[in-house]
């Protein structure tokens, strides 16, 4: 497959693109179960906390108490604190920052101004997003490719042609899927329809845009098991046009996309009222809550914060985006792809605000978000693909049994409960074995299981098991 994608040309138009057909899965081997002793609950802290094992979340009434013994985690493997700060190590904040300068630069880069400049309008703009991954490009040694996706689009009795730039890391691992990480390059101001009002976008959206070069540029110095998409989109602010050609794209090429990260928004750390919070970004998910991929989604991003210790906490938000706005994850949700957004806790400025500059930026939080994306996206993509085929089977007493199939490269794995209505997994097991007998799961409305692999980087969840509504 690798010798396939040497052959492509670096770029790329839509109707000569088949990038889709070297994207491919491959099942996990699978072994059997071994019965193992009851779990040790971790109960998590929360502004709101979950049930406890003594009570039910039902007007506080008593319950039975879950049984509980030690968990029987041995195993030596590597420290994932260590891992995990070698890869957020990476994140450079002198890169970030210049290319939120530049992309700012442009003066515009709204859909209507100018193609043709080197200076300013999208079109500049394309072309340092271009330039950047090509540069990525010479130095991956084979690994990344980048090409270009054309649209039409008709806007203020305008019709221009519009370009996605996206690049591409082929994974090594046939059927691991592949990860879409987005972010819109496009920017308007006042009044909106105008190509030549001054529209800088600094957070909006040359955060998200310098995010991607970023990750791109650190994932592309290694092989990943999942291929990765990067993809910067056009025509977000008009439409997300730009985000709903690309997955149409990417269903007609029938590629398998396991989760769509929208970076949109991550680096103001204050609200128009002068209060700051550095230490959030929210997540935004189609639902509903119990049985939307993307809110399972969501939990799993959440989780992964939680459990590699990432220095942003991300707090998991009832809503697909806030009230009346939208995002590029709206278009990859639409076609039936997993899609989250990340955006900051609070918001300084309003969509195309001629004062969203690089001022205004907190580079401290914006580096620390760069690195806790980074760190959910290499775990989808090189974390132990989640276990399969979880059931639940009553052994009567009020005891259950849960079991999985082994995960290649496992040294233990993560059981991860949700109370009922909880937007979040509250409490996890961390386990060696491929079952646990326990009396403590029918106070959960679901159970989902992760991998842990032997560089102690975690995976993500698996399907969510509804143990009761």
């Amino acid at each position: 497959m690798r010798g396939m994608m040497r052959h492509l040309p670096p770029t790329l138009r839509l109707a000569l693109v088949g990038a889709g057909g070297l994207l491919m899965l491959l099942a996990c081997n699978l072994g059997t179960a071994e019965v193992a002793a009851p779990p040790t609950i971790v109960p998590r802290a929360s502004a709101t906390p979950p049930p406890t094992l003594g009570f039910s979340g039902a007007a506080g009434a008593l319950r039975p108490q879950a049984t509980i013994v030690p968990a029987d985690v041995n195993a030596p493997m590597a420290d994932p604190a260590r891992e995990v700060a070698a890869l957020m190590s990476a994140v450079e904040l002198d890169r970030l920052m210049v290319h939120v300068q530049t992309l700012q630069n442009f003066y515009t880069r709204h859909v209507n101004s100018t193609q043709t400049s080197a200076t300013q309008g999208i079109g500049a703009a394309r072309e340092y997003i271009s330039a950047q991954f090509r540069a990525i490009q010479q130095m991956s040694n084979g690994r990344l490719y980048t090409f270009d996706q054309e649209f039409q689009v008709t806007y203020a009795s305008l019709t221009t042609r519009q370009y996605n730039v996206a690049a591409v890391i082929q994974g090594t691992e046939p059927g691991a899927g592949t990860v879409v990480v987005g972010a819109h390059y496009d920017s308007v101001g006042q009044p909106m329809d105008s190509g030549t009002a001054y529209a800088p976008g600094a957070n909006d959206n040359a955060t998200g845009v310098a995010a991607i070069i970023e990750i791109a540029r650190i994932l592309s110095t290694r092989p990943h098991r999942s291929s990765i998409m990067l993809v910067a989109f056009s025509a977000e602010e008009i439409g997300r046009r730009g985000s709903t050609a690309f997955a149409r794209y990417l269903v007609d090429q029938r590629v398998d996309v396991i989760g769509m990260f929208n970076i949109d928004g991550i680096g103001n750390a204050n609200d128009r009222r002068g209060n700051v919070n550095d230490t959030e970004l929210r997540i935004f998910s189609d639902g509903p809550n119990e049985t939307s991929p993307s809110r399972h989604m969501a939990r799993t991003a959440e989780f992964i914060s939680f459990t590699s210790g990432l220095p942003i906490k991300m707090i998991v938000e009832d809503a697909i985006d806030r009230e009346g706005r939208y995002g590029d994850h709206f278009s990859f949700s639409e076609v039936g792809y997993p899609a989250i957004r990340f955006i900051q806790a609070l918001e300084e400025k309003t969509n195309a605000d001629p004062t969203d500059t690089i001022e205004f930026i907190e580079p401290e939080y914006f580096r620390r978000s760069v690195e806790s994306i980074l760190m959910v996206v290499s775990a989808y993509a090189d974390g132990p693909r989640p276990p399969r085929n979880i059931s639940l089977r009553d052994i009567g007493g009020g005891r259950s049994t849960l079991l999985w199939e082994p995960v290649p490269d496992a040294t233990s794995y993560i059981i991860a409960l949700r109370a009922p209505g909880s937007l979040r997994y509250d409490q996890q097991i961390e386990w060696s074995g491929t079952s646990i007998e326990w009396d403590g799961f029918r106070f959960y409305a679901g159970v989902a299981v992760a991998a842990r692999g032997s560089n102690g980087i975690v995976g993500p969840l698996s399907a969510e098991y509804v143990i009761r509504r």
